[in-house]
């Protein structure tokens, strides 16, 4: 007989703070950022680099990433805001929720490059130093999800299964079912994956974009078996989530370009000639 510890669920998902009503949620994507953000600063400064470029990038990557990931829920998700009963005016209600991972990541590093283009900075050095970072970031944000009690997998008889509140049931589920902590799986897969990329970084020294090309397929990799375990409402395509097709996609061309990247050669560290003689000093 298999004895169910179970994981319980957060019973708050805000906190009141006066008239004012935080939800935990945005608090794990705010600290998924600081942390983003501190271990960039650390790899960004032993690759030579100017660690206040990574302060400068996020106060354009990190609105440009929110907007990115709506837009990507928005679109893969257009039934909940187009079509009778619906109102298109609540695609930018951001505070009810709703931000997907490939658009918040692809907008952000827009905005990323565009910030470290403007200091005439490589982006590949950069992006590196990053990745570890948004893996991080990544993790601390699904917590937010446990909170929101939202996004588990399938029901389980495993002994780490995931209490969910009556109330979030999904249809067609008695009280006391356990699922899949699937926040919990990508967490740790997240964490690991970081791990991995700043062991091999630091020993192996490959080429300029590699490592942030590895924490694409890496990411997607993960997402891919992690969203045959969810439940929750997904658009399909030839009976596939369409997330699944995303992670795929995203697989394949981070492989071409990690490839790409090794055969170019890029140099691993920021050239020294790169720094603004003005904060050359503050890069040692």
């Amino acid at each position: 007989m298999i004895v169910h510890a179970a994981i319980p669920s957060p019973p708050i998902s805000t906190l009141s703070l006066g008239p004012l009503t935080v939800r935990i949620y945005g608090l794990c994507i705010l600290a998924g950022i600081f942390t983003a953000l501190i271990i960039a600063m650390r790899r960004y400064r032993e690759r030579g680099g100017n660690a206040d470029y990574v302060v400068d990038a996020a106060l354009l990557a990190v609105p440009a990433g929110i907007i990115g990931g709506r837009i990507y829920h928005v679109v893969t998700s257009y039934q909940y805001y187009v079509g009778p009963g619906r109102n298109l005016a609540d695609a930018v209600k951001i505070w009810h929720g709703g931000l997907g991972i490939w658009g918040a990541v692809a907008l952000g590093a827009l905005g990323a490059f565009v910030i470290v283009r403007y200091r005439r900075q490589r982006f590949a050095p950069f992006a590196d130093a990053l990745a570890p970072g948004l893996l991080c970031a990544q993790a601390v944000g699904r917590l937010g999800n446990w909170f929101n009690q939202e996004l588990f997998g399938a029901p389980t008889a495993l002994p780490w299964g995931l209490s969910i509140d009556d109330a979030h049931l999904p249809a067609g589920y008695a009280s006391g079912t356990l699922f899949h902590p699937t926040f919990l799986y990508e967490m740790i897969w997240n964490l690991a994956l970081a791990a991995v990329l700043v062991w091999w970084d630091r020993r192996r020294r490959p080429s300029a974009g590699v490592v942030w090309w590895l924490y694409v397929a890496g990411y997607c990799a993960g997402r891919v078996w992690i969203e045959y375990l969810r439940i929750d409402e997904a658009n399909l395509i030839f009976g596939v989530r369409l997330n699944v097709w995303t992670s795929l996609v995203g697989i394949v061309v981070a492989l071409v370009f990690c490839w790409l990247a090794a055969r170019r050669g890029g140099r691993h560290d920021v050239d020294p000639e790169e720094l603004d003689p003005a904060t050359a000093k503050t890069s040692t």
